[in-house]
């Protein structure tokens, strides 16, 4: 593989990787599983796609993204808290709702072209940086800024309180915690960077498409999944670098597939597949352990009777 793929990789691992960072949000910290992510990710880019579009500035336009995703979130947490509807269903009804919302965004239109419209990374070429390395150079600092703020965050008190809500939510409420704000902020800040994320990936490919979003939730759980793997979790810290490098090798994974000529209509079934194996690594890596163990116990077992 030559050497733009592998610079192409680690664009995407590190553009996809602060969606990842708040699957992780959800998916591991709160412990809530919210498909809203395949709404509010398109959410971001359409936000971000128009409004650049209708001539904002790219920097403004990628906030105010932020912002619409983290509303997103809230209404997904109002759904779960204040309305008692199940914690997928919440996610489904917004990712139902959001793929309207984001049509209506983006003008009725199926897709917006952003060709030859200048958007954050030429303006960070502007700067002086070499324009073939300006995308990983803002994806280098998005993802490094999104980490430490996410590591001091969820050390604070009310991190430790968002935290704790998806460990054990019975317990942190017999403390004095109102468990529903915890699930409302941490959806919320999950889908910001959800949002963030599409808004970055939109202004990467120069289009959005309002499908663009489907199947994200899939690529975050197996970014996760494959990189507490690779990487472990023991600590906060290690856990959140652990979500990033599974970003990238997921990119990886499937940038060489592709170059094996897998088409990419069939790229969501190996994406499942992934994460089915990832997911179920520890019972295979507990059986294929366990087989030796067993078979020395046999053989002396069998030496014993013999005596």
């Amino acid at each position: 593989m030559t050497t733009s793929i592998w610079l192409g990789v680690l664009e995407q691992g590190l553009l996809w990787g602060v969606m990842v960072l708040g699957v992780y949000i959800t998916f591991r910290v709160l412990d809530f599983p919210d498909l809203t992510v395949d709404g509010s990710f398109t959410l971001g880019a359409a936000v971000a796609a128009r409004m650049i579009f209708e001539g904002y500035d790219p920097w403004l336009a990628t906030l105010m993204a932020l912002v619409c995703g983290a509303t997103a979130g809230i209404i997904t947490g109002v759904l779960n808290t204040k309305l008692k509807i199940a914690p997928l269903l919440s996610g489904i009804l917004m990712m139902i709702a959001l793929y309207s919302i984001n049509l209506r965004v983006m003008g009725n239109k199926a897709n917006l072209s952003l060709l030859r419209m200048d958007n954050i990374y030429t303006d960070v070429s502007q700067i002086g940086i070499p324009a073939g390395l300006a995308v990983v150079t803002l994806g280098l600092i998005a993802i490094t800024l999104t980490t430490y703020l996410l590591y001091t965050f969820l050390q604070t008190e009310i991190g430790m309180a968002l935290r704790a809500t998806g460990d054990n939510e019975q317990m942190i409420r017999s403390l004095g915690v109102n468990t529903n704000s915890t699930k409302i902020m941490g959806l919320s800040i999950g889908n910001a960077l959800v949002a963030v994320s599409g808004a970055l990936v939109a202004q990467y490919q120069s289009y959005c498409d309002v499908g663009m979003g489907i199947g994200m939730i899939v690529v975050g759980l197996a970014s996760v999944i494959v990189g507490e793997v690779v990487f472990g979790k023991r600590t906060l810290l290690r856990a959140l670098v652990a979500v990033v490098i599974g970003s990238i090798i997921y990119r990886g994974v499937i940038a060489i597939v592709m170059q094996l000529g897998l088409p990419t209509t069939d790229l969501k079934l190996f994406t499942a597949l992934m994460v089915v194996l990832a997911m179920s690594s520890p019972l295979i890596k507990e059986k294929f352990s366990a087989q030796p163990g067993r078979a020395k116990g046999s053989a002396d077992h069998a030496v014993d009777n013999r005596s």
